[in-house]
């Protein structure tokens, strides 16, 4: 982040605490909750690696805190949650961020909240098409999971069966992208110091959005609008320094997503429509989990997981999933206090193939076990993940809570 960017963040950043200030010493402080976490992970790459400069396998470290502080009945939030990895392998992947730090007041049926936030909008298990406020961390994880605090103003209001919010998002936040020695990268590195944006305003352009919410019976609906920067940049590459570097289209983003929940069905959609100044698409991601409680008399829980997505670009780099299966299953251990996920995407084009585990055991009331691992296969040269061919890896991390 350049000097300029880190003034207006950091201005907009000490705005928030002076706020914070002033209301935690003139309110009634209730309860203050303080919780943190240190993990330390090792990650192994299967494979050699497919581009020069590139690293094996190594450790990781992380640690991440939060403080949540409640008075005037509880009406009022306070929350900070700082978060820090250290990475051997890569320079870029070693960073800071402040996952949430806001202030929410709710009075009324009305709830508002200022600070860095975050947002989630979306039903899918293998991607989430609606869910745009905030940035993606992408050296963190594949599959957009991670999210990059996002700067915002939140009003909203709750009916019966229903709420509506309306944010106004005053700063950008650009994407993260693995370094040179990075693994699960592009050919060419993105140069994330140099991005290019459409609009004159860069990353301080205000952006807007909506959020209907409503739920009739066995059914939740959401409509959502957003007006602003896309989180996915376009790519320009400069062949002088062997680079991508970044552009940040602005955009107009309508979204649906639609959940059914029957007894042992859940049936799942998310759809949008992307309007941008030199092109206009949609896509969507649909399917169902179906579940079955006490597999072979047992405690544990088998959930069936199938979705379909599709994307009117047709092949192009930034819609991975354009005409792709996705199919897999849950497995939760209630005696254990664990769960795994196991899945495959499969690109019905291209015959391209990759395939995910997600396991999480809790040890005890303060260790928790994570294993994670990715695997492709079949890779097509024109598919999105064709740089990722070679990066097969699977990653053990052990987290101690106090």
């Amino acid at each position: 982040m350049c000097d300029s960017k880190k003034k207006y963040f950091n201005r907009y950043l000490g705005g928030i605490c002076v706020f914070g200030s002033i209301v935690f010493h003139t309110g009634n402080a209730a309860a203050v909750e303080l919780t943190a976490n240190l993990g330390l992970a090792y990650r192994e790459y299967t494979e050699s690696a497919s581009f020069a400069q590139q690293e094996g396998g190594g450790f990781s470290f992380t640690a991440q805190g939060e403080l949540r502080e409640k008075w005037n009945d509880d009406n009022t939030v306070l929350t900070v949650l700082p978060f820090y990895r250290q990475d051997e392998m890569d320079e870029e992947r070693s960073h800071g961020d402040i996952r949430q730090l806001d202030l929410i007041h709710s009075a009324n049926n009305w709830e508002y909240q200022v600070g860095i936030g975050k947002v989630f909008w979306g039903v899918a298990e293998s991607s989430h098409l609606v869910d745009v406020i905030n940035q993606t961390d992408s050296i963190e994880s594949l599959d957009g999971e991670e999210k990059l605090g996002q700067p915002l103003i939140r009003v909203g209001h709750f009916f019966d069966s229903g709420a509506i919010s309306f944010f106004v998002l005053p700063y950008f936040r650009e994407r993260t992208f693995p370094g040179e020695s990075g693994r699960l990268r592009f050919s060419m590195v993105v140069d994330t110091d140099n991005p290019e944006y459409e609009s004159a305003q860069e990353e301080k352009h205000i952006d807007y959005a909506a959020r209907l919410q409503k739920n009739i019976e066995s059914v939740d609906i959401g409509l959502s609008y957003f007006d602003g920067t896309a989180r996915m940049p376009l790519f320009t590459p400069d062949f002088t320094a062997n680079t991508l570097r970044p552009f940040y289209p602005l955009m107009k983003q309508t979204g649906l997503d639609v959940q059914y929940t029957g007894d042992k069905w859940l049936w799942k959609l998310e759809a949008i429509y992307r309007d941008l100044s030199f092109d206009n698409y949609a896509a969507e991601v649909g399917g169902f989990e179906y579940t079955i409680p006490g597999v072979a008399n047992t405690n544990i829980e088998l959930g069936l997981i199938a979705e379909y997505h599709y994307d009117s670009r047709g092949d192009v780099v930034d819609a991975p999933f354009q005409d792709d299966i996705f199919a897999g299953a849950r497995l939760v251990f209630n005696d254990l206090d664990a769960e795994c996920l196991v899945g495959g995407y499969y690109d019905r084009n291209n015959q391209s193939k990759s395939f995910l585990l997600e396991f999480t055991l809790r040890m005890s009331n303060n260790m928790q076990l994570n294993v994670e691992a990715q695997a492709f296969s079949n890779i097509d040269r024109l598919d999105p993940f064709y740089d990722f061919r070679n990066d097969d890896f699977i990653e053990a991390e052990f987290k101690y809570f106090f």
